[in-house]
Order: C-alpha cells, then structure tokens, then sequence
C-alpha cells in the first residue's frame, strides 16, 4: 500500500492541511521565490487550489509576496514552527563542540541528519571553513539513495521503516529510486561489516562522504552523524581508512553521554 492509499483510506486526514504544507515544502535554497504555476507543477495541485493556499498562507505570514511580480517567498513564520523542534534536541548541544573538532582536524564538514519523508535533512553543522565547496546548512536537504547519510538511515532503520521509506522514494522519486536502488544490497554488506557506509562521489564529485547512525532511535528519530570532506585532500582509500572510525567514536561519546 502506498503512502497515497493510507491518506485516501485515513478518515482523520486532513487533505487540505497536507496541501499547504506540500506548497511550503516547494520551496529550496537554491530557489527562494516561487510563483504559481511552479507550484502548481511540483504539488500537482489545480491552478485554481494552489492560489487559494497561497493566498492564505500569505494572509498567515507562512509566505510573502516576493517584490518581483507574483511570486512568493517563504515569511517569518516558518521559523517559528522549525525553531521550537532545534532547540529541543539537547543532542545537537552536546554534538556540536565535538563536530566542530572533527571537522576542523579532517578539514570537512560534519553533520547530524535526520529523515523527513523521502529526503534527509541537516538539523546541525559545523565545518572546517566558509571555503569548502561541500557547505550545508541547517534544514538543507539532501536525497536519500545516494548519500552516505541516506544509507546510514536506511541501514539502522527497521525493516517496516525502511521498506516504507523506500516505497514512498519510488513513489514520489522514480528516477532517484531507479538509478540507485540496485546498489542498496552493496550498502547493507558494506554497514554490516564496517559499521558505516561511504559515498565515492556519487551525489556530488568533488566530496567524499561517510556516515555513522546512533545505535537507538533519539526523542523517535534515527540520528545519522554525516561527514564530507573534499577530493583534493587525500584518496578514497586514504580517507575511508581515516575518517569512519573517527566518526563512530564521536557517536560512541555522544551516546554515552546522553545515556544511551
């Protein structure tokens, strides 16, 4: 059954809530100001409905009407939906100074992620410089087949999770599902001897990446510690020999310090 049938069978689904939040969900860093149409095509929604939600997410401060023409940008209000959920993770306190001396000594950028729907997204960061062309930021978003991260998810992830992750992305993400999952059994040999999963430039090509998720679900988020550092520092062997057990001791000590 796929996450569509759930809604369409859920007499408590409340569709038009869920339509707003798909028309804010539109919205990328790359990509500050939407207008209608674009909307339109990304959500699938009429003309007709997506101008009655904006109108009204503009009326609620959850968007703004951008200065060229009619297009909109993201208001003032989201961040007082998102701001509420990052102060709340006492983890990302505790990570933070850790990840910072990480970062700075493998010059890369270490990150905490978490799933949201067929994505991953950074809730905290810290790198070694402004420079790195590898540069997230908090609330970015990246795909979930072809990150170290996403893997890492999907490894510690149960297999009702996963199976249901993996059906929304085919679902919603053919393409990304269809180019990626016929190397999702290598990932789950390479988790289940090494404890982490790597990323040889396959989602971008000038960072190598790995990834450690926490042994237990925190506040019921699987937490994934994430690093990228750039090609022109060392090799793949090079880094893949140096960097994953660095990440899973910086797990280790956060998880012993939250108790887990």
């Amino acid at each position: 059954m796929t996450d569509s049938d759930n809604k369409a069978n859920d007499p408590q689904f409340a569709s038009t809530l869920a339509q707003a939040i798909d028309v804010l969900a539109c919205f990328r860093s790359g990509e500050p100001t939407l207008g209608n149409k674009q909307i339109s095509v990304r959500t699938g929604l009429s003309p007709s409905t997506i101008v009655r939600l904006t109108h009204t997410l503009v009326r609620l401060g959850y968007l703004r009407r951008a200065p060229q023409g009619r297009r909109y940008l993201l208001g003032p209000a989201v961040l007082t939906l998102s701001y509420p959920l990052l102060a709340s993770l006492q983890l990302r306190q505790i990570a933070r100074p850790l990840m910072l001396r990480l970062a700075l000594e493998i010059n890369g950028a270490v990150s905490l992620v978490i799933r949201d729907r067929c994505n991953m997204v950074y809730v905290e960061t810290a790198r070694a410089n402004e420079t790195l062309q590898a540069h997230p930021d908090i609330g970015a978003a990246l795909p979930m087949m072809s990150t170290a991260a996403g893997k890492a998810w999907l490894c510690r992830a149960s297999a009702q999770e996963r199976d249901a992750a993996l059906n929304r992305i085919r679902v919603e993400q053919p393409d990304h599902y269809k180019a990626h999952h016929h190397s999702l059994d290598e990932t789950y040999r390479e988790f289940e001897r090494y404890g982490y999963c790597s990323n040889n430039q396959q989602w971008v090509p000038h960072s190598f990446g790995f990834a450690v998720p926490f042994a237990k679900p925190i506040d019921a988020n699987i937490f994934v510690l994430n690093c990228g550092v750039p090609v022109t520092d060392g090799s793949f062997a090079e880094r893949n020999r140096q960097i994953p057990k660095r990440l899973q001791v910086l797990v280790n000590s956060v998880q012993n310090t939250l108790g887990l």
